[in-house]
């Protein structure tokens, strides 16, 4: 059975938004324009770097709520 990446969280439609708006702050603050929609034209280094930033910000979240 195939699985659609969209509901493999089981994610309602204000987290999709919420992580969406995280994933363009955090493009925008490394400085990679992200346009909405398809961006295929991306490289590995900054596709990568959007979301090792990510998870970093998510960590240190995490840690200050411990």
């Amino acid at each position: 059975m195939a699985s659609n990446s969209s509901n493999k969280y089981n994610m309602t439609a204000e987290q999709k938004n919420a992580l969406h708006n995280f994933k363009m702050e955090t493009a925008r603050e490394v400085g990679i324009n992200l346009k909405e929609g398809y961006n295929g034209d991306l490289t590995s280094k900054q596709a990568g770097s959007i979301g090792g930033q990510m998870v970093k910000k998510m960590i240190e979240r995490a840690e200050q709520n411990l």
